[in-house]
């Protein structure tokens, strides 16, 4: 091998590839800020509704994130808003569900 591999320090730490990725960006920030909704609004048995529809949409854009990631830097922060959007789903579905108290 005539040279030697350097990475590219002048980038983000995990962004691999050097170029930018707008939708990708965007699916992330989303799903980390309705992860942290979820997360958050999850402890309050009041807040069931907001709490499993951010987690519900919350893993939705997740999951589509993860589906067109290109780097890993992104899939390491989408993984952190899924989980975060899953608890809080899973604890608002616990408390009330998404129709609880609204419908019926």
């Amino acid at each position: 091998m005539a040279q030697a591999m350097r990475p590219n320090s002048a980038t983000s730490l995990f962004s691999t590839d050097g170029k930018r990725h707008p939708l990708q960006d965007i699916l992330v920030v989303v799903t980390l800020t309705l992860g942290v909704l979820a997360f958050v609004s999850a402890f309050f048995h009041n807040l069931h509704l907001l709490s499993s529809w951010a987690g519900l949409v919350g893993i939705l854009t997740g999951a589509y994130g993860q589906f067109i990631s290109v780097t890993t830097r992104e899939r390491f922060l989408i993984i952190i808003g899924l989980g975060a959007s899953a608890v809080g789903f899973f604890l608002g579905m616990a408390h009330g569900g998404l129709f609880g108290g609204v419908v019926g």
